[in-house]
């Protein structure tokens, strides 16, 4: 049975300054939960159907406190209208800059809208990018809204929040920004020690952030459309990288 601190703690969570105080953050969902049991996070807490308890109970190989709740209390501590069998409290993992001194990390400077952060971070997934830096603008990754659009790859990627200028200033990565006015990214040459950065949604790349790109690339625009989706453009840039290596 759900106690009233449990959902008072868990419900405390769908906001950024719990989740920051306790370095604690939610996960919901069946796909995004077995995916989390796979990962190296560690997960305090799950409160589940007796279904999903029923089919996943062998997966847990880690020492997890299991809460077994009935629908109506699943639905007092979640984030969504109709829950998706399982919700579970998670460490927030502890990076240092020196995780992301990789080949190739992404960029992203104050992306406001939590599904494009979250479906960037998929995309880094697919084309194998593990490291994204964002600045301190940018929207909070552990919102629960972010991370159920990651689908699971906030599992296997790592985000990391800080000043972008003086990050980009000490890497020494040639920074390649999505710019409306930029060299075609079909005729550029990418090296593999870089960033591919992006910007807000609706003001694209501040002035004190171009200051440091290096290389301004572009989409070529071929029809009518005023601009693209952050998390498209993205998409294309990362798919362009992979192919287009020096």
């Amino acid at each position: 049975m759900l106690s009233k601190f449990q959902v008072k703690f868990v419900k405390s969570l769908h906001q950024k300054k719990a989740r920051n105080s306790t370095h604690q953050f939610i996960v919901e969902g069946e796909k995004n939960i077995n995916e989390l049991l796979n990962s190296e996070l560690t997960v305090n807490f799950i409160f589940a159907l007796p279904e999903w308890l029923h089919n996943n109970r062998a997966k847990i190989k880690k020492p997890i406190e299991i809460i077994e709740v009935n629908e109506k209390e699943l639905l007092q501590i979640s984030t969504q209208v109709t829950p998706n069998k399982a919700l579970a409290v998670v460490e927030m993992p502890k990076y240092t800059l020196s995780h992301f001194d990789t080949d190739t990390v992404i960029g992203i400077e104050n992306i406001q809208d939590p599904g494009n952060l979250g479906t960037i971070i998929r995309i880094a997934d697919w084309y194998g990018i593990k490291n994204i830096i964002c600045s301190e603008e940018t929207v909070d990754v552990y919102n629960p809204k972010v991370v159920n659009s990651t689908m699971g790859s906030f599992c296997r990627v790592k985000v990391h929040y800080t000043d972008l200028k003086s990050y980009i200033r000490l890497s020494q990565k040639l920074v390649y920004g999505m710019v409306l006015d930029g060299f075609s990214i079909y005729a550029t040459l990418f090296d593999a020690n870089s960033m591919i950065l992006v910007g807000n949604e609706s003001q694209g790349l501040s002035d004190a952030i171009m200051s440091s790109v290096t290389h301004p690339i572009t989409i070529p625009r071929i029809g009518q459309a005023e601009s693209l989706n952050v998390s498209v453009a993205t998409a294309i840039a990362c798919d362009n990288f992979l192919g287009r290596r020096l």
